[in-house]
């Protein structure tokens, strides 16, 4: 069963909670699978994971799709991040170079594709 579709409003409304400080983990939770939500609709495909543990994964950009195993191009990030870089408010780069964000493989720079215009 695919996930539920989160509707604009519900992913504005938790992205601004985000944005206030202080969100509860439910609101933390839809922010950012609205923000995948966003991204598979913007570049959809299966060559590249974009993981936010705990809270999700899609799977993104088209090319080679793997069926088994840990997919070859892989990005990691923890979800303040995964927001940070996905609204704009902080640069792939940046996130990258300080560790933050964990990207493997040749096609797991998703940078031209952010930030994302809810």
């Amino acid at each position: 069963m695919p996930p539920r579709r989160i509707e604009t409003g519900d992913g504005r409304a938790a992205l601004a909670a985000v944005a206030a400080g202080d969100a509860p983990r439910p609101a933390t939770a839809t922010a950012v699978r609205y923000l995948l939500q966003l991204l598979a609709e913007k570049a959809p495909g299966n060559s590249v994971e974009m993981r936010v543990p705990p809270f999700g994964a899609v799977q993104v950009i088209e090319g080679p799709r793997h069926t088994r195993g840990t997919p070859p191009n892989v990005v990691e990030t923890d979800a303040a991040t995964w927001i940070a870089v996905a609204t704009g408010q902080e640069h792939w780069a940046d996130a990258t170079t300080a560790g933050r964000i964990v990207a493997s493989g040749v096609r797991a720079d998703i940078s031209a594709l952010l930030p994302l215009r809810p």
